[in-house]
């Protein structure tokens, strides 16, 4: 059970996050240099009220997932996230469980794309924290919970994305993310999350369990995709997944040709964000 101490950590280390250094504009009067009660709740993917209620001791058990996205969006030191882990009464994942913990490198490196949509995934296609212009460019994944930030899920499952397939890449991509899921369940045998999120698949994806139970086989490559945005329309972009050794991480990273109408309109959405193009 997460104890007091837990919530007043939780305010401290977002005290000393600056709203530039999590990716955010800073925008307006501050009371304070850190992060607000909202930022930080859209950076870690819950609601204002449950970091309220968390920061005020009124809320106990938080989830391990819940616990991972505070310590990520708080920037948190690998001692300081193992910490928190311990506040809040759990066991800090080891070596068993998919990594989600994003490097002080990582970080920095992500933060440099500041007008290139970037997202970070687990091993599991798990949605770990996504860029400004991706958000733009991809849909705001803010509100996203549990296995709606799966990848995997999302396209068997869920609403999809935005890219647009022929039937033959649709296949090569359908099979690459049966064939990561099914390496990763061999690398984290013990993973129970990883296990869950497998055995929902098989119930609620015909597809999923077809390719499952044939050992259908695939990787990720650089690939050319289409993006069909809601406001700006059709743009084709170089999609690059960047693997992080050692922590079995996925960096994957949308560009556009320069001087094309592509770059422009990317250029756009980077600007516009995703406020803009909601209203």
């Amino acid at each position: 059970m997460a104890t007091a101490e837990f919530g007043r950590a939780v305010r401290r280390w977002r005290d000393r996050v600056s709203p530039e250094a999590a990716g955010l504009p800073a925008g307006g009067q501050r009371r304070a240099a850190g992060l607000r009660r909202e930022e930080l709740a859209m950076l870690a993917g819950i609601s204002v009220d449950y970091v309220t209620r968390l920061e005020q001791g009124r809320a106990s058990n938080p989830s391990t997932q819940v616990v991972d996205a505070l310590a990520r969006a708080l920037r948190l030191s690998g001692d300081e996230r193992a910490h928190l882990f311990r506040l809040a009464g759990l066991v800090p994942p080891g070596p068993d469980a998919v990594p989600t913990y994003l490097t002080p490198s990582v970080q920095r490196l992500v933060d440099r794309f500041t007008g290139t949509p970037v997202a970070v995934h687990d091993a599991t296609w798990t949605l770990l924290m996504a860029n400004p212009p991706y958000a733009a460019l991809m849909g705001d994944p803010s509100g996203w919970r549990g296995n709606e930030r799966n990848s995997v899920w999302r396209h068997f499952v869920g609403p999809g994305t935005r890219a647009r397939h022929t039937p033959e890449s649709l296949r090569a991509f359908e099979a690459a993310l049966v064939a990561d899921l099914r390496a990763a369940a061999a690398r984290y045998p013990a993973d129970q999350r990883l296990r869950r999120l497998i055995g929902d698949l098989r119930r609620s994806s015909d597809r999923f369990a077809e390719l499952w139970d044939s050992g259908a086989v695939g990787r990720h490559e650089a690939a050319r995709k289409v993006i069909d945005h809601p406001q700006v329309g059709a743009l084709t972009l170089d999609c690059d997944v960047l693997t992080v050794s050692g922590s079995d991480l996925r960096i994957m990273v949308y560009t556009a040709e320069p001087g094309t109408e592509d770059a422009e309109r990317l250029a756009l959405l980077t600007v516009l964000g995703t406020q803009t193009l909601a209203g």
